[in-house]
């Protein structure tokens, strides 16, 4: 980033309530590095949140805050413990709670998205390979990088932080990787999500050839 660019925004969300949460601790260190590289980071917690449609009108106070941050994001990080093959529960109800469009608003077309996932066991891409399709959907330009930690239980200090490891520099990776994308694609991402369909929806210049 140039000295008088301000920093990227980077929303990170993560999949599990436990009070050691490895998808959570995967989350810190990520933003910790994010961090380091000039971002300006938000962690969401999804302690409060409501299953969709649980509440009418969506009117609960931590999917205001989940649709805020979001919209106030540039980048996001999604990081799900794999359970039972899939993402959780918790992580899906996070991007259900964030609709492809409120009115004009649109929470998450042309952000773009890391994704990471935590296993108890050997090492398996299920989680992210579910993260890589609903970041599609949500029209989101997700990179090519990615992690995946293995025995995650085995890769945390008793303070929470990320042992040295393979693992860990991957994820620096990944967050480089993801600032950089994000720094990249900034200053086009409009251009690169105006859609015919939205434009004619809207009743502004449809023409194919502009």
């Amino acid at each position: 980033m140039g000295e008088n660019e301000p920093p990227v925004r980077i929303l990170l969300l993560y999949g599990s309530l436990r009070a050691r949460s490895f998808s959570r601790l995967a989350v810190e260190e990520a933003a910790r590095i994010l961090q380091y590289f000039g971002a300006e980071t938000r962690i969401f917690d999804p302690s409060d949140l409501p299953f969709p449609d649980q509440v009418a009108n969506d009117d609960h106070p931590a999917v205001k805050e989940l649709r805020e941050l979001s919209n106030w994001s540039e980048g996001q990080v999604w990081c799900s413990p794999e359970r039972h093959g899939q993402i959780t529960g918790l992580m899906k109800a996070q991007i259900d709670h964030l609709p492809l469009n409120i009115g004009s608003i649109r929470p998450t077309q042309g952000r773009t998205l890391a994704v990471m996932q935590v296993s108890g066991g050997s090492q398996s891409f299920n989680a992210v390979n579910t993260l890589r399709l609903l970041g599609r959907w949500m029209r989101m330009f997700t990179i090519p990088n990615q992690s995946s930690i293995a025995k995650a239980y085995q890769e945390f200090d008793e303070a929470g932080r990320m042992k040295p490891s393979d693992y860990y520099d991957r994820i620096v990776d990944v967050m480089e990787e993801l600032v950089r994308m994000t720094v990249l694609l900034r200053p086009h991402a409009e251009q690169l999500t105006d859609r015919y369909s939205e434009r004619k929806a809207q009743g502004r210049r449809v023409a194919l050839a502009e």
